[in-house]
């Protein structure tokens, strides 16, 4: 024997359909989100639509027949091109390809490169001194923190000429010009 339901109770099953009900299993979603500090839901699927293009890419590829001259040919791009970006550590063979995630992605995110580079302590630092401007790759200064860092630009990740936290950091490695104390 079942209790007759409450108004409120009533009133909430009417906002749920049973019959199209939708597991949401996103808490190895979450997690990942809160690890390399991505903010947007989307910038996380993305890269799960990417990452999960390129496995079926790179299966495709290994389809193909062993001496076929185009499957080496991609094989050589794909690999190039995931080295490239970062997202795999060696071009060797299309194995690592069958890696790639969505946390191979989040990696190159431009606040865990600058963790990673000890230019921030804390990933949330990184993602402020971004937003607010401190930070330039290159010639160009990036606000986004979605940006990804391929392994040719790595090396271009510094403050930006008029930077506070530049000023900071040079005061504190006691290396600021005299020139610029002004």
């Amino acid at each position: 024997m079942v209790r007759k339901l409450q108004y409120h109770e009533k009133k909430l099953l009417k906002k749920v359909d049973f019959l199209s009900w939708e597991v949401d299993n996103n808490l190895h979603e979450l997690k990942v989100m809160k690890k390399y500090g991505v903010q947007r839901r989307e910038d996380y699927t993305l890269y799960n639509k990417l990452s999960k293009r390129i496995r079926e890419l790179a299966r495709s590829i290994k389809e193909m027949a062993q001496e076929h001259p185009r499957r080496i040919e991609f094989t050589r791009q794909l690999l190039e091109k995931l080295y490239s970006m970062g997202l795999i550590p060696t071009k060797k063979n299309l194995e690592l390809a069958d890696k790639v995630t969505a946390s191979s992605f989040c990696r190159r995110r431009l606040p865990i490169m600058m963790v990673r580079l000890n230019m921030a302590e804390r990933l949330r630092t990184a993602i402020t001194f971004i937003e607010q401007g401190h930070v330039r790759i290159g010639p160009n200064v990036i606000d986004d923190p979605a940006y990804l860092v391929t392994r040719t630009m790595e090396d271009f990740i510094t403050w930006k000429d008029t930077s506070k936290v530049k000023k900071h950091v040079q005061d504190y490695n006691d290396i600021r010009d005299d020139f610029d104390l002004s």
